[in-house]
């Protein structure tokens, strides 16, 4: 696995030379680089269309590309006959919700991690590194428990910003924000959130809550509706497009505070910053989705082997590849055990820890 190297120096030519000469480094995937855009770019549409049409329903692309058309009002400029009430109830109010969900939440856990895993250098850093996903477990489950599901999305995110807010005042009460000091306060916040849940599942869970909650917290977008669309989709496009813009300070920040400091970067203002939008971003996706785990763990990994570790591409194209992933991954998991469904976060798992294996296998040599 392709990696670079910390950089110790304080003077800023040196740093920059290291940064050049890591960009000298591979050429042929630069040349490759909009290729790799371009080919990501349409499997996640194809990947999308076709998904919508997987399912006992019989539908087809035109099916779906009806339905679309319809409900944009371009059926009658492009010459297409309205679908039947029911199977267009099946695209445009079930299945592409759904669908476009899983997409958006791919896609923004993927950026997350990668960012995550510049920010604090740590190759097992994903987006729930600070406690996020504990937290808004632990709002989802309260609203659950009280019966008014209803408030669930403002509840999970409500609970991971409560989290954000707690590791890094931990963090900043002990001095500057390091990456070490940012990875021990998530964890500590994370380990009383998932203690809060665990005493209110045993105490007042029962019956629907139950399995409402158990299936939340293994992660899933079978619920999703347009307002899940909206929310997550909305959260990928501002804020997952503003992360993705930050790839050459990332690039910095992965040779150390020293380097990012020489190269003229704020070092703790711009990490705090990132960590908000992370920290947003991803409590904006839990909410609809619950905790999906590997997605932003392994696609990073998994996209550094093709692209190198230049964020400016690595970035981007994790996340037409994270959609594309959780697509697919949900497809399978609503459809393996027909007419049962499995929460994605099963699959996720099932899939990410073999993967992760062997992307590690594959980097021994660097660790």
């Amino acid at each position: 696995m392709r990696s670079l190297v910390p950089v110790t120096s304080t003077d800023p030519s040196g740093a920059r030379a290291i940064v050049h000469r890591s960009a000298r480094r591979a050429p042929r995937l630069r040349r490759a680089t909009p290729w790799w855009l371009a080919g990501a770019s349409v499997a996640l549409v194809v990947s999308v269309v076709v998904a919508v049409t997987i399912g006992p329903a019989d539908l087809t692309w035109g099916d779906v590309w009806r339905s679309i058309a319809t409900h944009l009002g371009l059926g009658g400029a492009l010459g297409l006959e309205p679908l039947p009430l029911l199977q267009d109830g099946m695209v445009w109010q079930l299945r592409l919700p759904r669908v476009l969900t899983a997409a958006a939440v791919g896609a923004g856990l993927a950026i997350c991690g990668a960012v995550m895993q510049s920010l604090t250098r740590n190759p097992l850093a994903d987006p729930y590194l600070l406690g996020l996903s504990s937290g808004a477990s632990l709002g989802a489950v309260l609203v659950l428990v009280l019966g008014v599901s209803v408030l669930l999305p403002v509840a999970a995110f409500g609970g991971a910003v409560v989290a954000l807010v707690a590791a890094l005042a931990l963090a900043g009460s002990l001095g500057a924000i390091t990456p070490t000091r940012t990875v021990l306060a998530g964890l500590a916040v994370s380990q009383l959130a998932a203690a809060a849940t665990s005493f209110i599942i045993f105490w007042s869970a029962t019956g629907d809550s139950y399995r409402e909650i158990l299936s939340w917290l293994m992660g899933s977008v079978a619920g999703a509706t347009w307002t899940s669309v909206a929310i997550a989709g909305g959260a990928v496009l501002v804020l997952g497009t503003l992360l993705a813009s930050t790839g050459s300070v990332l690039d910095a920040f992965t040779f150390g505070d020293t380097a990012a400091a020489g190269l003229g970067i704020a070092v703790n203002r711009t990490r705090w910053l990132l960590l908000v939008g992370v920290a947003l971003l991803t409590g904006a996706l839990v909410s609809v989705s619950g905790a999906i785990g590997f997605v932003g763990l392994i696609l990073p990994h998994a996209v550094r082997l093709l692209t190198g570790a230049r964020h400016r591409v690595l970035l981007p194209l994790a996340a037409l590849l994270g959609g594309s992933f959780l697509v697919w991954a949900d497809t399978l998991a609503r459809t393996i055990f027909a007419p049962r469904e499995l929460p994605v976060g099963i699959l996720t798992a099932a899939i990410g820890a073999p993967v992760f294996a062997i992307i590690l296998w594959r980097g021994r040599r660097a660790l």
